[in-house]
């Protein structure tokens, strides 16, 4: 029941809380001051953000790295599109977030848009309490979309019908939509494939970062002799395996790619096997049999072509399939490939040629540097460019909960906000935010952010003084790089003066500084602003290319 004097305002802020959303990232402003409030006075963190892109950012990644519903809190109008950016990740990456906004009431003021059409455009739900009678029931329509059907919702709040007064009605309590049992003829025909393959490999996806995944995914592996492999966004899931290739796609590591591109059966857990994952396809031998298994029948074989799809909850067809496989099959585990797996698993088992120029360290050299000093348990978080390949795969994580990948969208300056939010939901682990320099600008006003939250982050800064994508895409056509060229910018001062402690990096001597904060109180964050080689690209530049 809604309190004698609530507004429709109090009364969906309550129901936000009461529907299971506990924590709301936001910046306010007049439209949504009430609304904000109501939920901090239910019981809901509020976390101030300095941009409502980056809020937006910040509440994604939360609810990526805790599996519960965020919120993200914005003003009508230029609120909303400040965010825009954010939302559309959010969306493409099916996070389950609430976007609740102010909309203005007039066609005639300053703020209005239409933003219905704003958030159909970038692939999020819209919803509109259009009266006091219908505010609570379709708040908890709102976060049970969000929660059950894994999509960003932006939920509308007229200004004239938020200073309503509050209608009685109870909020539903939450729970979570069953989802439904697998075929058993497609899982029969899914342990069949297994039992016939000689060379298996398991690709899991955001779909497999689930309760009770990994070890669904591992037995039955145990039983067909599967090698491991994750897209991106699921990095870590199978860390400490010996049977791990860690991700599969523009950052696999020769030794992976090869494996891969050898195997006779791929199955896809909750993975789109798309472009990235798949390297265009390349990684698919031609008489490979293509296997995807997803919760939702519209996903199977949107990328391409699969012999067998099956619907269901990755856990739930795992399970179902060890529990119908014979006798255990030595599969693709050889004892060559544990030794060949054990000696060139990992990126920084791959010999190079230190590509350091003189005050300039090399990326490779810097990030395993990072490796070894930063401790194990941490929580990285990578911004778009040249230079993303090095630390999401030279860092090591310990797990799938180590790693958030904003990366659906590929915008530049998502991974400061991204780091936020992660540290939010792991605070048990060092986060760790590994930048460019065009993003590490484009996000800095979320600087004071971390220092005000009291976050004990690492902020990577790869300083290239470009856009180093471009400059290596159109650099070697002879094209005028001005454009994407800049002045060394001098980001150990800029966050000295948001309240970071800070070291510039030129060589790997440089990084005592790292290691005497890591030793220390670690009462303030640290910014390492690191002068990297400019002359080489990354690996994976021109795979990713390719896909635009």
């Amino acid at each position: 029941m809604s309190p004698a004097g609530d507004t429709v305002a109090d009364a969906v802020g309550r129901a936000l809380v009461r529907s299971g959303i506990d924590v709301v990232f936001g910046v306010v402003g007049s439209g949504n001051f009430a609304v904000t409030n109501a939920m901090v006075a239910a019981g809901a963190r509020y976390v101030a953000a300095r941009h409502e892109g980056g809020a937006a950012t910040m509440a994604d990644a939360h609810a990526r790295m805790s599996g519960r519903v965020a919120a993200v809190s914005v003003h009508q109008g230029c609120g909303l599109t400040n965010a825009l950016t954010g939302i559309t990740e959010a969306a493409k990456s099916r996070t389950p977030l609430v976007v609740v906004t102010a909309e203005a009431t007039s066609p005639r003021s300053n703020f209005s848009v239409d933003q219905f059409a704003l958030a159909e455009a970038v692939g999020a739900v819209p919803i509109r309490v259009a009266s006091a009678a219908d505010a609570v029931a379709q708040t908890a329509a709102a976060v049970a979309t969000a929660r059950d059907d894994r999509r960003v919702v932006v939920l509308n709040l007229p200004l004239d019908v938020q200073t309503s007064a509050a209608a009685a009605g109870e909020v539903p309590a939450p729970g979570n939509r069953a989802a439904a049992p697998p075929e058993p003829a497609a899982v029969e025909r899914l342990v069949q494939a297994l039992t016939t393959a000689r060379r298996p490999v398991f690709v899991a996806g955001r779909g497999s970062r689930g309760a009770g995944c990994r070890t669904a995914l591992e037995d039955l592996a145990d039983r067909c002799g599967a090698l491991l492999a994750t897209s991106a966004v699921a990095k870590g899931l199978f860390r400490g395996s010996d049977w791990d290739l860690d991700v599969s796609g523009g950052f696999a590591t020769p030794l992976a790619a090869e494996l891969i591109g050898g195997a006779d059966l791929i199955v896809g857990w909750g993975c789109a096997l798309n472009m990235w994952t798949m390297r265009h396809g390349r990684l698919i031998a031609d008489d490979a049999v293509v296997v995807q298994v997803d919760v939702e029948a519209d996903a199977i074989g949107a990328q391409r072509d699969v012999a067998l799809g099956v619907v269901g909850d990755v856990r739930t067809v795992a399970e179902a399939a060890t529990a119908r496989l014979g006798e255990v099959r030595t599969g693709y585990r050889t004892p060559e490939v544990r030794t060949r797996i054990a000696g060139r698993g990992r990126w920084r088992d791959v010999p190079f040629e230190d590509a350091g120029e003189a005050g300039r360290i090399d990326p490779r050299a810097l990030t395993i540097a990072l490796d070894d000093l930063l401790p194990p348990e941490r929580v990285v978080a990578v911004d778009s460019g040249n230079f993303m390949g090095y630390p999401s795969m030279f860092l090591d994580v310990p797990d799938e909960h180590g790693f958030c990948f904003t990366q659906a969208f590929q915008s530049v300056g998502l991974g400061l906000a991204t780091a936020i939010g992660a540290a939010l939901a792991r605070p048990d682990r060092l986060p760790v935010a590994a930048l460019g320099d065009g993003g590490a600008l484009m996000g800095a006003a979320e600087l004071e952010t971390v220092v005000r939250l009291g976050l004990p982050m690492v902020v990577v800064v790869y300083d290239d003084a470009a856009y180093g994508a471009e400059v290596h895409h159109f650099g070697p056509g002879g094209h005028d790089l001005g454009t994407v060229r800049f002045p060394e910018t001098d980001f150990a001062a800029i966050a000295r003066g948001h309240g970071f402690e800070a070291v510039t990096v030129r060589g790997v001597d440089d990084l005592a500084g790292v290691a005497a904060w890591v030793a220390g109180r670690r009462t303030a964050p640290l910014l390492i602003d690191a002068k990297v080689a400019r002359e080489e690209p990354s690996w994976w530049l021109e795979e990713a290319f390719r896909g635009h």
